[in-house]
């Protein structure tokens, strides 16, 4: 099959799949024509700077996949397919259902050229030219250490998100925010953990808080968060009750939280130092300091995403110098465009090799 074939039967399948958004053939193509310099480059031979030129593919990938971010395994095995490669998809021991389905929606061709297990069979690592893995520091490192040297290795692990609104005088950025913080129980790197408010008379990081509890309740109810274990639950009813505790004993801090379970908990902090969140729908509000990059530099290393309000070119410079790798308009934190730089990175680039003709 052509790429351009390629592309449109993997336009065809991604249409199934509302949490990546709208990919068209076109945008496939897009990408592989901005990061290889042509559209049909990894068809043949194409005119490269005085010379000519042809980019191959992986013939085999190894795709260790995360089972709380389905949309990143799914952009890495379409990426993947488009490259022309065979792929070894690990999928966790609990399944990956969108990979399945995914697959079955595919032509026979492509069908083919997927492989699914909960299990990694040592083959697929032998066979294959490049690994991808996506997961925490752990399941990172082990991985970079089983790798050869001529294999190309790209790992995705733990990072960390944020939002910033430097103006909203009507709190229309509230329900956008929520839908952030609450979409996939804010278990991937592009799920905010503090949100800072620039303060501006009335409009405070204190009421910004209370009406963002409201549009958690409003977003849980229509959506309610996944079953949690033991201790999770547990570690949710301990930053609610930190946070309570010194509420009581004169801090600046504030807890608003959802009645009779842990679904979701909005905690005001006055102080300005980037606080990790226990993650399943528990998200920190403080107002936007003087020296943003001071607050976050224990972060800085793990950053992904800012998202920003109003997603003006103005603030996004203001927040490009931070060290996330992107930058969006709160609420479209967890719908990246297919062509996006993956931990700041190009994503078909690293995995395909070169091969010039000079005909002169």
């Amino acid at each position: 099959m052509t790429t351009r074939e390629i592309a449109e039967a993997l336009a065809n399948a991604a249409r199934g799949f509302p949490l990546l958004g709208e990919i068209s053939a076109r945008d496939l193509l897009n990408v592989a024509k901005l990061e290889l310099g042509h559209e049909e480059i990894l068809d043949g031979f194409q005119s490269y700077a005085g010379h000519q030129a042809m980019a191959r593919g992986p013939e085999a990938i190894l795709h260790v996949m995360s089972g709380n971010t389905p949309h990143a395994g799914l952009q890495s095995l379409i990426r993947g397919l488009l490259l022309k490669a065979h792929n070894y998809c690990k999928i966790p021991s609990g399944g990956l259902d969108e990979i399945a389905r995914f697959r079955e929606a595919l032509p026979a061709g492509l069908k083919a050229r997927v492989d699914i297990s909960t299990a990694l069979d040592p083959a697929w690592m032998e066979q294959s030219q490049a690994v991808i893995v996506f997961g925490d520091d752990a399941t990172i490192g082990h991985f970079r250490r089983q790798v050869r040297p001529e294999q190309v290795f790209i790992g995705h692990g733990h990072k960390l998100s944020l939002g910033i609104v430097f103006e909203d005088p009507g709190y229309e950025s509230v329900p956008h925010a929520a839908r952030d913080a609450s979409l996939h129980d804010q278990q991937g790197c592009l799920s905010p953990h503090v949100f800072y408010i620039a303060e501006n008379g009335p409009f405070n990081a204190r009421e910004y808080a209370s009406r963002l509890a409201g549009e958690m309740e409003t977003f849980n109810h229509r959506a309610p968060r996944s079953k949690i274990t033991a201790q999770e639950s547990a570690s949710l009813t301990a930053i609610r009750n930190e946070y309570e505790f010194l509420s009581a004993n004169g801090g600046d801090a504030r807890v608003w939280k959802s009645a009779g379970g842990t679904d979701w908990t909005v905690v005001f902090s006055a102080e300005a130092k980037f606080t990790p969140s226990p993650l399943n729908r528990v998200i920190f509000v403080k107002p936007l300091p003087r020296d943003l990059a001071a607050a976050l530099s224990d972060a800085r290393p793990w950053l992904s995403t800012i998202a920003i309000w109003p997603a003006t070119p103005e603030n996004a410079a203001r927040a490009a110098g931070l060290g996330a790798s992107r930058i969006c308009r709160v609420g479209s934190m967890q719908d990246p465009p297919f062509s996006w730089h993956q931990d700041g990175g190009q994503n078909l680039a690293p995995l395909v090799r070169w091969i010039d003709f000079d005909p002169t």
